[in-house]
């Protein structure tokens, strides 16, 4: 896949904050690679990826090595030089080389046996980090988290053969039925969930209903069943519509905000085709 001639002013955007954070590569001089929010290094990676840019290209490669060097040998990757290693840091890295095509890098592998090993009671992953306080709500997993954990864990060979998958599922597909706030980080299912977020970024219905597509445990789950009519039913002639899009996006041609987006109503083919395969 190449980018397309139609998305090559989206890319060269992109490519223009690289530096915009003091370094290379939408990094910091002291390498925090989640720093810039919304052209930190991971995202930008990820959106120049769903852009049709080549992740064995010499940028993409580069970029790959410098997130690579925030890999411990206990499987964690510490985005920031200074503070505690938190497992959604973890998670964010992995879930991005996973999409670059590293699934199989040693390193990796012994990231996922990491997050295995440190999966919350309910299934999901969570953080020891309570910046709204503490309550009943804050014992339950993140479910952001626990899904982009789902994300990359659907490029392994665990995928719909890990049980310890099907409880993550399970946990996500109950937060459908909670609705409220729930984990340290307060994530919910409200308003501002309801509206089709695109590019994948933030907790929302497109990225909830198109990641838990890939796991058999999902597929024909009433819960499951309900998010996608909701996504469904804000269709417009078969197309995605993007209801909401971080107002440093809003010039993309991708992701318009009010406007169907062709390449985000291939995510939703992607849907329909993962709920045709074999369950």
């Amino acid at each position: 896949m190449a980018v397309e001639k139609q998305y090559a002013s989206d890319v060269e955007v992109i490519l223009s904050h690289r530096h915009d954070n003091g370094a290379d590569l939408w990094t910091t001089p002291d390498k925090r690679l989640i720093k810039g929010a919304p052209f930190s290094t991971l995202e930008s990676v990820m959106y120049l990826l769903e852009l049709g840019m080549e992740p064995t290209g010499p940028l993409l490669k580069e970029t790959a090595a410098l997130i690579f060097g925030a890999w411990q040998e206990d499987g964690r990757f510490k985005l920031y030089p200074q503070g505690p290693v938190y497992p959604c840091q973890t998670i964010h890295a992995a879930n991005v080389l996973c999409h670059m095509g590293y699934v199989s890098d040693f390193r990796l592998q012994k990231t996922f046996t990491h997050l295995f090993d440190i999966q919350y009671t309910d299934g999901g992953w969570r953080c020891n980090k309570f910046s709204f306080g503490r309550g009943p709500e804050t014992e339950y997993s993140n479910p952001f988290p626990t899904l982009n954990a789902l994300n990359a864990f659907r490029f392994t060979d665990y995928l719909n053969k890990k049980p310890a998958l099907d409880k993550a599922v399970d946990f996500l597909l109950e937060h459908w039925t909670i609705r409220k706030p729930i984990g340290p980080c307060h994530y919910g299912i409200g308003t501002l969930f309801m509206q089709v977020e695109y590019p994948f970024r933030n907790y929302n219905l497109f990225i909830y209903v198109y990641v838990l597509s890939f796991y058999n445990r999902a597929k024909e789950d009433k819960r499951f069943l309900e998010a996608l009519e909701t996504l469904e039913s804000k269709m417009v002639d078969g197309q995605i519509v993007v209801e909401r899009v971080v107002p440093k996006l809003a010039g993309l041609s991708f992701c318009k905000k009010g406007k169907t987006s062709e390449l985000a109503t291939i995510r939703y083919h992607e849907i329909l085709r993962n709920l045709q395969t074999d369950k």
